[in-house]
């Protein structure tokens, strides 16, 4: 029968105290065959828990302002006000009519994060698109993606999300074309955002 040894360390002088968890039912904790070093749920960089939010159905909006898109947000209680919270989104989406430009934002909460500089009357998201232009290409659907480690400094439930706007009298329309035809090449998409504790 193979044993398990626990052997001190000479140059320390601290002890290390194994304690047991509370509870009544029975677990087995069974190591690794090969040699290695257990690492601390709290070591830096380790990933600590991840919350993903779906959508997979239409979303449109007409809204000038930076508006709510339903179905793209995701709450997260971090477990140490140290951690870093690394956001990604995943965006399919178009306007329906050609020449025209829309724009989103990754929002903390109530607090845009992750936006350009603000530069006289240019518009400042975290992504966007002015380049909906020409014959049939409101058949088009462009991916969008957003990055972007975040430092929200609590151990409270934290939201974040994803608005949109687009430009005067046209409609953003997500998860699908801007004409939606409904033939083999009226595509249908999903988008996400996932959110990753990080410890710090």
């Amino acid at each position: 029968m193979s044993q398990v040894a626990i052997s001190g360390n000479a140059s320390g002088t601290g002890t290390l105290t194994i304690a047991a968890p509370s509870t009544n039912s029975n677990y087995t904790l069974t190591l690794p065959t090969n040699t290695g070093t257990l690492i601390s749920t709290k070591s830096a960089g380790t990933v600590l828990q991840v919350v993903q939010t779906t959508k997979t159905d239409t979303f449109t909006t007409t809204s000038t302002t930076y508006t709510d898109v339903t179905g793209i947000s995701v709450s997260i209680t971090p477990t140490s006000s140290t951690s870093k919270i690394l956001v990604f989104a995943n965006l399919n989406a178009s306007v329906t009519a050609a020449d025209n430009y829309f724009a989103f934002q990754l929002v903390r909460g109530s607090t845009a994060i992750f936006n350009g500089d603000a530069a006289s009357s240019r518009t400042v998201g975290s992504v966007g698109s002015a380049l909906i232009t020409g014959t049939g290409s409101v058949n088009y659907i462009l991916p969008m993606s957003i990055n972007y480690l975040d430092s929200p400094a609590t151990t409270s439930s934290t939201t974040y999300k994803i608005q949109g706007l687009v430009q005067s009298g046209q409609t953003l329309v997500l998860n699908r074309s801007g004409n939606d035809t409904n033939a083999i090449y009226g595509i249908r998409t999903a988008s996400s955002i996932t959110v990753m504790e990080i410890a710090a």
